[in-house]
C-alpha cells in the first residue's frame, strides 16, 4: 500500500486536525500505533511539524470524513508520491566500485580499440577527460591501473559488453570476434567465491558443533 511521502509529518497533521483513531492513522501513514502515540503525547524524540496529506494531494477531506464516522474505515490513498527518476546522464555506479572504473576503461582500450569514448563513457559511468587520460598515460593514479575485465569487476553485464562491442565492430566494418580471453580471470572468480563459500560453511558448521564435556572440562567450568 502507499505511503505519504512524509509519514511521520502526516502522522502529526492527522491527529491535530482529525478525529481518526491512532490505528486509522497508523494504517494510513504506514507507521506503529506506539509512534503514533507518540506523536499525540508529544513525546516523539523531535517535534514534528505537520504535513496536510490533504493539500499534498495524497488524500481527499471526503476520504478523511469517511474515516472519522467510521472507526472501522481504512483510508484510501489518493495517489502515491511521484517516484524520483533519473534524469539522462553518466551510468550510476556503487560508490564501492567507482576506484574500479580505471580497470575497467584500460581493459576496454587495450582489449577493443575499436570502441568509442563516448560508447565506453555510457557503459562505465564516466568522462571522456578520464579516458583519455587513461589511454595518454597522464592519469594521475596511472601506475596502479591494471586492465581487468569490466563484467568481473561488476562495472557492467556481459551481455552490455557484447553489444557494445559488437555495434563498435560493425561501425569500424570489422568482424567482432568472441573474447575467450576472460576464461581465465572468470575462472578464478568463480574458484575464489567456490573457496570462499566453504570457507563460510566449514566455519558454520564448527560453531554449532556440540561441545564434548569430559570430567575435567565440567570440573574446570
Amino acid at each position: 500500500m502507499a505511503q505519504p511521502l512524509m509519514p511521520h509529518a502526516t502522522a502529526s497533521w492527522l491527529v491535530d486536525n482529525t478525529s481518526l483513531s491512532f490505528v486509522q492513522i497508523a494504517e494510513f501513514c504506514g507507521l506503529h500505533i506506539l509512534e503514533i502515540q507518540a506523536i499525540a503525547d508529544d513525546a516523539a524524540a523531535t517535534k514534528l511539524t505537520g504535513r496536510d496529506p490533504v493539500r499534498a494531494h495524497e488524500v481527499t477531506m471526503e476520504e478523511i470524513e469517511k474515516g472519522q464516522a467510521n472507526p472501522n474505515y481504512r483510508l484510501v490513498m489518493q495517489k502515491g508520491p511521484e517516484p524520483v527518476r533519473r534524469t539522462k546522464g553518466p551510468r550510476y555506479t556503487p560508490v564501492s566500485k567507482r576506484q574500479d572504473k580505471p580497470d575497467g576503461i584500460a581493459w576496454i582500450l587495450r582489449n577493443h580499440p575499436e570502441v568509442s569514448d563516448g560508447m565506453i563513457s555510457k557503459l562505465i559511468g564516466t568522462t571522456r577527460t578520464t579516458i583519455a587520460a587513461i589511454r595518454d598515460r597522464s592519469h594521475w593514479n596511472i601506475v596502479n591501473i591494471v586492465p581487468k575485465d569490466p563484467v568481473t569487476l561488476g562495472l557492467c553485464s556481459q551481455r552490455e559488453l557484447d553489444a557494445l562491442i559488437s555495434k563498435a565492430a560493425k561501425r569500424a566494418g570489422i568482424e567482432a570476434q568472441p573474447d575467450e580471453s576472460l576464461e581465465g580471470d572468470r575462472e578464478a572468480l568463480i574458484e575464489e567465491l567456490r573457496a570462499n563459500r566453504a570457507a563460510s560453511a566449514a566455519a558454520a558448521d564448527k560453531a554449532i558443533t556440540p561441545v564434548e564435556y569430559t570430567s575435567e572440562t565440567l570440573f574446570k567450568h
